[in-house]
């Protein structure tokens, strides 16, 4: 492992996602935070959004102070579209810097795709080949070669960490699968808000997005690039009155000569060499109290009363695994730094 450090920014420094990134990144010894970049509070130190942040870091700034020649690899943690017009402006420019998307903005592969799922054009379709999408536990070597890539949304991340192994060895029924998924409200942004209006919203459990949620086209997108299969399956959000946090409940029939115990057991099998993925003992109860603040995801086989019938339960924190701490492990997984560098 080289001696010398990287140089990096974070754009989108201050919400949520954005200071759980810095605040992790204040503490990898192999990055230099050059800059620290937001809209709003210009000049303030990132101490003043997380008390959490010890380190003495540059002040939050304009995007248009950064000196990009310096830049080895940049952070965006903007809302939908924001990183995307960025990108497009500096990628043949600065061809030494990688980006690393928090966004959906390259999640998806075809653009027309992106624009009905969005309800906005791509600002820069032609960069989306030269990007990758990377849950890191699937990607392989290949991540370096990309300059872009795309951080997989939080409740897709939950997801095909369990079902694709499964799907690839044909242990699971792929044709009826209900995948019930629960997030803390920091997953909607500093403005969850506005988009969440119901009554009590700290005192209660809401369901929303019954018929379609945007990230069934990234999930529908990776599991049939991955496993060359099409899945058939309800998928309901429900937003939980806790900050962060996801579980979701996979409910999957079993195909002929599977079982719990071998379903447990590729679990284990796949992810043995991963550090990250953690497979409980069989029928264990599980919550996301485990993996707060951790880029743990914790996964359960249990059996149910219903023959032939299992639910998987996945565990992750929504910021970090979902979010942060994914970022950082794609970013050693690209300067091949131990993959759980800062984020033990």
């Amino acid at each position: 492992m080289s001696k010398k450090k990287i140089n990096i920014a974070v754009i989108g420094a201050t919400g949520y996602t954005g200071l759980d990134l810095v605040f992790l990144l204040s503490k990898h010894p192999k990055v230099k935070i050059l800059n620290l970049c937001a809209t709003k509070k210009l000049g303030k130190n990132i101490s003043f959004f997380d008390k959490r942040i010890k380190k003495n870091l540059p002040k939050i700034s304009s995007v248009n102070s950064i000196e990009w020649k310096k830049l080895n690899l940049v952070f965006l943690s903007l809302p939908n579209g924001g990183a995307q017009k960025l990108i497009k402006k500096i990628y043949y420019k600065y061809k030494n810097i990688k980006f690393i998307d928090l966004s959906a903005d390259f999640r998806i592969q075809d653009s027309n795709k992106y624009k009905k799922n969005y309800k906005v054009a791509h600002k820069a379709p032609s960069l989306l080949k030269d990007s990758i999408y990377s849950i890191s536990e699937f990607v392989k070597k290949d991540i370096s070669k990309f300059r872009i890539i795309a951080n997989p949304g939080c409740y897709p991340t939950s997801i095909q960490l369990p079902l694709i192994p499964l799907i690839k060895k044909k242990l699971i029924n792929i044709k009826d699968l209900t995948i019930d998924s629960k997030s803390g409200y920091s997953g909607a942004g500093k403005t969850f808000q506005k988009k969440f209006t119901h009554k009590n919203l700290y005192n209660s459990t809401f369901a929303y997005a019954t018929k379609f949620h945007r990230h069934r086209v990234e999930i529908d997108q990776e599991i049939t690039r991955l496993t060359n299969k099409k899945i058939q399956y309800t998928f309901n959000p429900h937003i939980l009155p806790t900050f962060r946090g996801i579980l979701s409940s996979i409910y999957v029939h079993l195909e002929k000569n599977s079982s719990s115990k071998k379903i447990r057991n590729e679990l284990i099998r796949f992810y043995k060499k991963r550090s990250f993925i953690k497979i409980l003992k069989l029928n264990s109860e599980l919550g996301s109290g485990n993996v707060l603040n951790t880029n743990i995801c914790e996964i359960s086989i249990c059996d149910t009363l219903v023959k032939n019938k299992v639910v998987i339960f996945s565990a992750i924190d929504n910021l970090v695994k979902g979010a942060s701490g994914q970022a950082i492990q794609n970013m050693n997984l690209i300067y091949k730094f131990p993959e759980t560098l800062g984020l033990k």
